[in-house]
């Protein structure tokens, strides 16, 4: 089949037929989605110390890095070969390093968790008298006019009766369900000491695991397409592995001041809304908001002035995590402007929930990028301009000579150099 005419028939037919069944695959799986969840979840659970191990692992790989870099020249010096140096340095390193996540863990599970707990119950304690107190501040407050009482009332009953129906046949039962899955249960434990030995294996061989992978691309793509493919996973990588430890460490840090600055100004409930605002500060944009709400309303409930209070420090807080501390942490490890990352919030928090929300930046930053270097890919082969500032004012291209026309700008030069300055960023096209 190498020469001869129905060679381009036969290509013809092999795409045609490739085109079919990968549309009878397609509508297969729409039709039979809850069959795919359901085996793709059985494949999870199986799957799950893997999943724990990786995940493990890859939170770990900075601070093994960090003893390794420094472990390795010195115990070079002092031992018989390299190899033999190389061997202990990764087992000290992982060791410290597993014993430091222990430390870490250990210390917010036991700071954390029975303060948790008791605010939790005191909640659902004090709920039917905090209610009653605002509800009688709400009377007072409005005494003077009738008929805005009567129409704030109705939506305050209402409020009050969807939060305690939520309090008690909601949050108590999945807190009560989450802490028995996670704690009570041996499948979780088993899952978890596999996971643990899992990462201590990956951590000590994940020079192998890479060269062995990269050896498998190159002997089945081509060299330029394999120089690419690692490309974009070095890039997946450092995008991933930027934002994900930055923003854990951001939403530890915040969590921390939250929980120190509603002890000085002596606010309720303060260890549970620090992890409140803790956890959500780990979603980006919406995050802060998401934490905040629920969090000023359950202070409203004991006191208004000092959720007016909280309201003032929780929005001081978010200013300096967003302007000072995010950043410095962060940069810009995504390169996404607000309208992209809005998006990628709302598209992939809808489709998988609160782990949509926290991983839905870095995996949208990284299609962005891939889709924006197939475009420069392609302007390059056509002799055409990469930087998106020259296209602004664009009216049209000849055909022939690929030579560009503009319309009359009406640009200031500042708005042509932040227009520049934009399309710099890593995910910019």
């Amino acid at each position: 089949m190498k020469e001869g005419p129905y060679k381009k028939y036969f290509c013809w037919g092999l795409t045609i037929l490739a085109v079919v069944a990968t549309s009878i695959l397609f509508f297969f799986a729409i039709f039979k989605i809850d069959a795919i969840g359901s085996f793709v979840k059985q494949i999870a659970a199986i799957l799950m110390p893997f999943i724990y191990g990786l995940v493990i692992a890859y939170l770990l790989i900075p601070t093994f890095n960090y003893f390794y870099n420094r472990l390795y020249p010195v115990l070079k010096r002092k031992a018989k070969t390299p190899l033999r140096a190389a061997r202990i340095a990764k087992g000290l390193s992982t060791a410290i390093s597993m014993l430091l996540g222990f430390l870490v863990v250990g210390a917010l599970i036991s700071m954390v968790l029975p303060q948790l707990i008791s605010s939790i119950m005191g909640l659902v304690d004090t709920l039917p008298d905090s209610i009653r107190n605002v509800t009688n501040w709400l009377q007072n407050l409005l005494a003077d006019n009738p008929e805005i009482e009567q129409t704030a009332m109705q939506f305050y009953q209402e409020g009050i009766n969807t939060l305690t129906v939520w309090v008690k046949n909601d949050m108590i039962p999945q807190l009560t369900t989450l802490m028995s899955s996670l704690v009570g249960t041996f499948n979780f434990f088993k899952n978890l000491l596999i996971g643990i030995i899992i990462a201590v294996y990956v951590l000590n061989s994940k020079e192998l695991f890479a060269a062995q992978a990269k050896k498998l691309l190159y002997s089945v793509v081509k060299v330029p397409q394999a120089n690419l493919i690692i490309d974009n996973i070095r890039f997946t990588h450092r995008v991933f592995g930027g934002f994900i430890n930055g923003k854990l460490l951001d939403s530890l840090i915040i969590g921390v001041i939250c929980f120190v600055g509603m002890s000085i100004l002596k606010l309720p409930y303060s260890m549970l809304i620090s992890v409140i605002i803790g956890v959500t500060n780990i979603i980006p944009f919406f995050g802060p908001f998401i934490g905040a709400i629920p969090s000023t309303f359950l202070i409203l409930l004991i006191n208004p002035m000092q959720a007016l209070y909280f309201l003032i420090f929780v929005f001081a807080l978010q200013q300096f995590d967003g302007n000072i501390l995010g950043p410095k942490i962060l940069g810009d490890s995504t390169g996404l402007s607000s309208f992209w990352v809005m998006f990628a919030i709302l598209l992939f928090g809808g489709l998988f929930g609160f782990v949509g929300m926290v991983l839905g930046v870095p995996l949208f930053a990284v299609f962005y990028s891939f889709v924006s270097g197939m475009v420069c890919r392609s302007l390059r082969k056509k002799v055409l301009p990469e930087k998106t500032s020259a296209y602004y004012d664009l009216d049209h291209i000849d055909s022939k000579d690929h030579g560009m026309n503009y319309e009359k700008s009406t640009r200031t030069a500042a708005k042509v150099a932040v227009d520049e300055k934009e399309d710099q960023k890593p995910g910019g096209g």
